[in-house]
């Protein structure tokens, strides 16, 4: 699973849409939506921000492991 495709997942199994999760670590839905399709990835700070809200690892965030 791509990230673009984990950060889809994640949000979605959260029920937010991609404005209500952009308010939610303050950055734009537009932000979101070229994480979401691949055409660029988030930096450091906005990966431990969406770490963080989901409880989740940066690994597992960015579909390189799942938590056990």
């Amino acid at each position: 699973m791509s990230y673009g495709e984990e950060l889809k997942y994640q949000r979605q199994k959260t029920k937010l849409s991609q404005r209500e999760l952009a308010e939610k670590i303050h950055t734009s839905q537009q932000n979101i939506s070229r994480w979401e399709k691949d055409e660029v990835a988030p930096n450091i700070t906005f990966c431990i921000a969406l770490a963080e809200f989901y409880d989740i690892s940066i690994d597992e965030l960015v579909g390189r492991e799942k938590k056990k």
